[in-house]
Parts: structure tokens; C-alpha cells; sequence
């Protein structure tokens, strides 16, 4: 099975797992909400099961199309460490599991390729394959995912050097979710969108990172 054919997969099991979901929740509730949540679900699950999509379809549209359109998430924290200090952590990369809630291993395949997967929607998970292409030692780390990834991502982090010797570190991120801007906004219900992730992971890393200094 080649990646693509591998992602497509990954990608009906989350539309079908969130669609089943929301229908079953939207069956249980009454008036317009349960409605639609019930023909959103039923939508998803179609998709899924189907691997057709009515509403592209009937645009005119592939679901490349929307998939295409990517999500930008940014924040920024600062932390009472050095710059270098706090790149060092970042570029093992094994550690963002312990940043990223979001995430549940990164694997380095060697210095620049590593192997990432990440929680989904409603216990799911998903897996790609990332390249560091900007590497710049306590300044900057960016990179990209490799083609065939079921998650098609790029992002940075910049660790700027404050006067009082701290450090603010800036996260960049551009994500396509595995099912579209439908395929966000399910995650984004079920509390799986990194952009509400980030900001409460940056605040938790900067407390055990400051944390870990003192004692």
C-alpha cells in the first residue's frame, strides 16, 4: 500500500468515526441543533463509507480542492531561560511529545527525518513522516512533512534572545486536517484543533521548563 493510499485510508476511518459519532448525538437531541448535527454525521459517515463526497460533487469541486486551503495557528511565550538552552530541548525532537499535548511520539529517523504521530478525533490517530529544512542553533527550527503525509504540515519555532537573558519563543504552524475545514471543525468539537491546543501547551511547557531551573 503506498503512503497515499495509506493516508486516504486514515483519513475515511476519522471522517467515519467522527460521522457516526455526531449522528448518534444528533439522534439523541431535539430541534434544529440535533438535526444538524445528525446530517452532518450522516454526511461524514457516507463519505467514509463511500469514499464519494455529495457536496464537492455537486460544486463542481474535488475534495483536493478544499483540502487544499491550509490553517495558519501562531503564539508566542516567553520563558525565563537562556535561548540555547531552550533550543536544545526543542531540537530533540523526541521531547515535543512532552510540549505538544496533541502529540503521542516523535521518532528521529536521523538528523533531519523523523517519524510523528497525533492524537485525533475520538481516540483515532494519525501518522507522517517530517524534514527539518531550516536548522539554525539557538535561533531557529523549521520543517515541512514529507509527501504522503495524512497531516500536510510546516511550521517553525523562533527563540529570540531577550535582554534579561530569557526567551521568546515563537510557534508557527500551517496544517491541512486530514478531512478538510469539515474535517476542523469536527476535531475542533471533539477538542482536537492545535490552534486551542498551542497556547495551553506553551504555558505548561514555559511553567515545568522555568520550573525544572530552580530546582
Amino acid at each position: 500500500m503506498t503512503n497515499n493510499e495509506s493516508g486516504m485510508d486514515q483519513t475515511r476511518m476519522i471522517s467515519g468515526a467522527a460521522g457516526g459519532a455526531l449522528l448518534l448525538m444528533g439522534l439523541r437531541k431535539r430541534g434544529v441543533l440535533g438535526l444538524g448535527m445528525a446530517a452532518v454525521g450522516g454526511y461524514l459517515a457516507y463519505r467514509a463509507a463511500t469514499g464519494n463526497d455529495p457536496v464537492m460533487a455537486a460544486a463542481g469541486l474535488s475534495g483536493n480542492s478544499v483540502a487544499a486551503k491550509p490553517i495558519f495557528v501562531e503564539h508566542s511565550v516567553v520563558i525565563d531561560r537562556p535561548a540555547q538552552d531552550v533550543y536544545d530541548f526543542w531540537r530533540n525532537l523526541e521531547n515535543l511529545p512532552q510540549i505538544m499535548s496533541h502529540l503521542e511520539s516523535v521518532t528521529a529517523l536521523d538528523e533531519k527525518r523523523s517519524r510523528w504521530v497525533a492524537k485525533a478525533p475520538l481516540g483515532t490517530h494519525v501518522e507522517w513522516e517530517a524534514e527539518i529544512v531550516n536548522d539554525k542553533p539557538g535561533q531557529r527550527i523549521g520543517w515541512h512533512s514529507l509527501p504522503g503525509a495524512t497531516v500536510d504540515n510546516a511550521g517553525s519555532v523562533q527563540f529570540e534572545s531577550l535582554p534579561n537573558g530569557g526567551t521568546r519563543v515563537h510557534v508557527a504552524l500551517s496544517y491541512r486536517p486530514p478531512a478538510g475545514p469539515l474535517g476542523a471543525a469536527v476535531a475542533k468539537l471533539f477538542g482536537e484543533e492545535p490552534s486551542q491546543q498551542i497556547a495551553e501547551d506553551l504555558q505548561k511547557f514555559k511553567a515545568a521548563f522555568e520550573g525544572n531551573a530552580k530546582n
